[in-house]
């Protein structure tokens, strides 16, 4: 069984308010895909590295991929109209049997914890799938401009990345909902939608998406 990771990098950053998508943006001198890449690059249990991307921004991911000795960093393909779009593109290059492991990550989480991919990993093996999320851990409410009511948290989970399915399962997902004409905000709805039950594994605080200026800053902090 291998284990192929899809790393969606097609964004354009409009949320972050940068003329440069977010992914390309330099901390310490490094930029922000790079430290999301080497998560999987140190990881024992990852084989081989996946993008997608603009096809302007090719070139310079050739040279990190040297620079930095990234050396699961097999393919690049173009980026898609949406995620789902690229994530799909990065599938369709893979030559994957069905059992094998697809991963797929945000490109803006770049502080994923290893012990948090390994965790996945491993439940991904034995069960066939699993979803990283983190347990709200604040009240959580319903309402606009006022508290409308208070919803129970103990069932209450934000979801993360890394997302890891089967090959055989994620493909047949991805193949139904352009059937059905359908886009979801991540792949565990789509693998959901074929009758499949998602394993929820433990997140982390630290791998949070950057989307915003605040969040630059926190990253920037932590690193």
């Amino acid at each position: 069984m291998k284990t192929y990771v899809i790393i969606p990098a097609g964004g354009k950053g409009i949320r972050s308010g940068t003329a440069t998508p977010k992914q390309y943006l330099k901390f310490k001198e490094k930029e922000l895909i790079v430290y999301t890449i080497e998560a999987f690059q140190k990881n024992k249990l990852v084989n081989e590295i996946i993008i997608s991307a603009e096809p302007d921004y090719f070139s310079l991911l050739a040279k990190l991929k040297k620079k930095y000795k990234l050396t699961k960093l097999k393919t690049i393909v173009k980026g898609g109209r949406k995620r789902q779009d690229s994530v799909y593109n990065a599938l369709k290059s893979i030559k994957a049997n069905r059992n094998d492991l697809i991963v797929v990550h945000d490109a803006a989480r770049p502080l994923l914890p290893q012990k948090t991919l390994s965790n996945a990993l491993i439940t991904a093996k034995a069960k066939g799938n699993a979803l990283v999320c983190l347990q709200a851990g604040d009240t959580i409410i319903k309402g606009h401009n006022s508290v409308n009511k208070y919803i129970d948290r103990k069932n209450i989970f934000y979801v993360q990345t890394p997302q890891i399915f089967k090959y055989v399962d994620i493909l047949k997902a991805m193949e139904k909902a352009y059937k059905d004409k359908f886009y979801g905000t991540d792949e565990s709805m789509l693998v959901k939608r074929i009758g499949k039950t998602i394993n929820i594994v433990e997140g982390s605080l630290f791998n949070f998406k950057i989307t915003n200026k605040a969040d630059f800053e926190l990253f920037k902090k932590l690193i």
